[in-house]
């Protein structure tokens, strides 16, 4: 019986991603009717019609679309496979394809990359900022190695670690009347309307269902790009927000901004890292994790 290449199925998920036989043999490359020829193939030993084409659209039909996602899960592993003996050798040298979301990456790295060279200084690690579902679908894929982001999120089936709480707090403008207060109850929120993060921000979704539960009417028609954003527009008087405790030596210096904590329990996020469950190196990304952990205390 014969079996599909290892570039056959890089074939097959460079045009699944792309949905375009030129760009996608551009990407791989190797010329137009050299690509079209292998995915003939594929089918052929297959047995099935994995995309649907002519001169316009390519599309991929609904096993093809299985096959590919398939085919991207066994390239990782493969990934991972390969190396596996350099892991088992030598578990803290190499590249390190580190992602992390936007909400942690400003507040965490610039204190964790200095501790995590000086730790393990034979592991070259690269940083890619990403929001969470991008995140996921790049680890899932085998383009990165390890995630550091909040738990909370939908994480599919990677196994996880968590590295430390980050407590939400309530910022409001300096003249709101909640600022007086000096713990923010349950029943405080209630009738108030929230300034949130952009959709695909994990943090929106946790910021908004602690709201939702203890009364806060709709999200206002306003969607920050960044947590700074968020905060400034809070400073001037335009709503109120949660912030992760993560921020709060960054977003909470503006002179308008007030922030309290909350009465227990307190509402939290928890950030962890993340990796696919076939990696080899989970000996590194759990020393990894206890060296962070530090970074909360």
């Amino acid at each position: 019986m014969d079996r599909p290449s290892v570039r056959q199925l890089e074939y097959l998920v460079a045009v699944a991603k792309a949905l375009n036989f030129r760009e996608a043999a551009k990407q791989c490359h190797i010329s137009q009717p050299a690509l079209s020829a292998q995915i003939l193939r594929l089918e052929e030993i297959l047995g099935v019609k994995l995309f649907e084409r002519d001169r316009r659209h390519v599309l991929l039909t609904p096993v093809g679309k299985e096959v590919a996602d398939r085919a991207v899960r066994l390239l990782a592993e493969l990934d991972d496979l390969a190396s596996a003996a350099t892991a088992h050798a030598e578990p803290h040298t190499g590249v390190l394809r580190l992602g992390v979301i936007p909400t942690v990456a400003p507040y965490v790295m610039p204190r964790a990359l200095p501790k995590l060279v000086r730790e393990f200084p034979k592991l070259e690690i690269l940083l890619r900022e990403e929001q969470t579902a991008r995140c996921v679908e790049l680890i899932e894929s085998g383009k990165l190695d390890l995630l550091l982001l909040a738990l909370e999120a939908e994480l599919g089936d990677l196994e996880t670690e968590a590295v430390f709480p980050d407590p939400f707090l309530f910022a409001c403008e300096r003249k709101h009347p909640l600022a007086k207060k000096l713990h923010i109850a349950e029943g405080d929120l209630r009738g108030e309307r929230i300034l949130l993060l952009e959709d695909g921000h994990c943090l929106k979704d946790q910021a908004w269902e602690i709201c939702k539960a203890r009364g806060v009417r709709e999200p206002m028609d306003f969607r920050a790009t960044s947590l700074g954003t968020l905060a400034q527009m809070v400073s001037a008087g335009n709503g109120v927000t949660l912030l992760p405790s993560l921020s709060l030596k960054t977003e909470g210096k503006l002179a308008g901004l007030a922030v309290r904590p909350f009465d227990e329990p307190v509402p939290f996020r928890t950030i962890g890292l993340a990796w696919r469950r076939t990696s080899p190196r989970k000996a590194l990304f759990r020393a990894i994790a206890q060296s962070l952990r530090t970074l909360a205390t």
